[in-house]
């Protein structure tokens, strides 16, 4: 029953995550931290998953590095984004500007 409730407490929140990055696109920043949230949900998820099937816990660590370097990568990105523009939102870029 505790694990039933795990899972329902677990889609619920990858769910929020998911609205407010379909909702609140405005600004680069709050979508990489919706997107940190729901990769970090996930973790959470797969971890209970595993737990629950009694499996290694190994491929869980394989899933944190990679989450990691794609926060690393979303981080160097909004950075160069906020140098070479002077703030992060999605209106003042432009597909035609080099």
């Amino acid at each position: 029953m505790l694990m039933l409730l795990d899972f329902m407490v677990s889609f619920i929140l990858f769910f929020m995550g998911m609205y407010v990055f379909v909702s609140k696109r405005k600004h680069l920043l709050i979508t990489l931290l919706s997107l940190e949230f729901i990769v970090l949900i996930l973790f959470l998820f797969m971890f209970i998953y595993l737990n629950l099937l009694s499996y290694e816990i190994y491929f869980s660590m394989i899933f944190l590095t990679f989450s990691v370097c794609e926060g690393a990568l979303g981080l160097s990105i909004l950075v160069s984004l906020v140098r070479t523009h002077g703030n992060d939102y999605f209106s003042s870029f432009s597909v035609l500007q080099c």
